[in-house]
């Protein structure tokens, strides 16, 4: 295949694949640090890393702050769009305030998922644990929010701390949520 054909071959639709990842590239690492908990925030790192894993790059996430909630067992099913204060939402903040609005934006959000067929927040995890991404919780945010490993899904590897994840994350690329 010539370089022209790669250019003008079409993207394909985001694929989401379980357990397929191929072998590592030697030194290809990213480690991503979500930072957020909700629904709109908990796409972005898991889409990334798992491209990663598709793509034959080690990936580590490491979840953080309000991060915690993307792999808490009580909050992982229940994340949601906030409407207020969100500039993307390109609604004024009194009317995302109003009530229905946010439940309303998290079923929009989550049926255009669905109908991308983008596995929901708790599939995706296990997706990508499946091929092999490493997945931490923050020692501090856990102590903090006085979450204990019990609280959190079975697919987190340990809870770390921030110098932990340093050692992890030398020479790697890193992306913070």
């Amino acid at each position: 295949m010539t370089t022209t054909e790669l250019v003008e071959t079409p993207a394909p639709a985001i694929e989401v694949t379980s357990a397929t990842a191929v072998e590592p590239e030697k030194d290809r690492h990213v480690c991503i640090i979500c930072s957020k908990g909700t629904l709109d925030m908990a796409y972005p790192g898991l889409i990334m890393a798992n491209a990663a894993r598709m793509s034959g790059i080690k990936a580590t996430l490491f979840f953080t702050f309000w991060g915690l909630d993307i792999i808490t067992e009580k909050t992982v099913d229940e994340l949601h769009v906030p409407t207020v204060g969100n500039p993307s939402m390109h609604i004024p903040t009194m009317v995302g305030g109003l009530p229905g609005m946010e439940s309303m934006a998290t079923r929009m959000m989550k049926k255009q998922m669905e109908d991308l067929d983008i596995p929901d927040v708790r599939e995706l995890v296990e997706i990508l644990h499946d091929s092999g991404a490493e997945i931490y919780a923050c020692r501090m945010a856990m102590d903090m929010f006085k979450r204990t490993e019990d609280d959190l899904v079975d697919q987190v590897d340990e809870v770390i701390t921030a110098m932990d994840f340093y050692d992890k994350a030398a020479g790697s690329e890193v992306i913070f949520i």
